[in-house]
């Protein structure tokens, strides 16, 4: 379910102080933030931005076509190591039976 057009897009108000003041003074400088939740804003356009995914803050350019998606989009939190190929499989240890008398 989206959030209603009537209140607008969520974004962090610590974090649009920080983008707004940046702006006025001309500085493009990294912000760290943990509100994965924000939208991306059209002021947002040119900063790096550093997203935590829950271990690290993971350092994203914003770009005109990110406009309107969330920041949690870009920083993935889960790492993927790939499948098993098939017929690569780890081989079983035979195990040798001895009778004993």
């Amino acid at each position: 379910m989206s959030r209603s057009s009537k209140k607008g897009p969520f974004v962090d108000p610590k974090l649009l102080q920080k983008i707004e003041k940046l702006n006025l003074e001309g500085k493009k400088t990294l912000i760290k933030t943990w509100a994965r939740s924000s939208s991306v804003t059209p002021e947002m356009v040119g900063h790096t931005i550093g997203v935590h995914n829950g271990r690290f803050h993971i350092p994203i350019f914003i770009t005109e076509n990110m406009v309107g998606h969330k920041l949690g989009e870009m920083a993935p939190t889960r790492k993927f190591i790939a499948h098993s190929k098939k017929g690569f499989e780890k081989p079983v240890e035979e195990v040798k039976v001895t009778k004993e008398t």
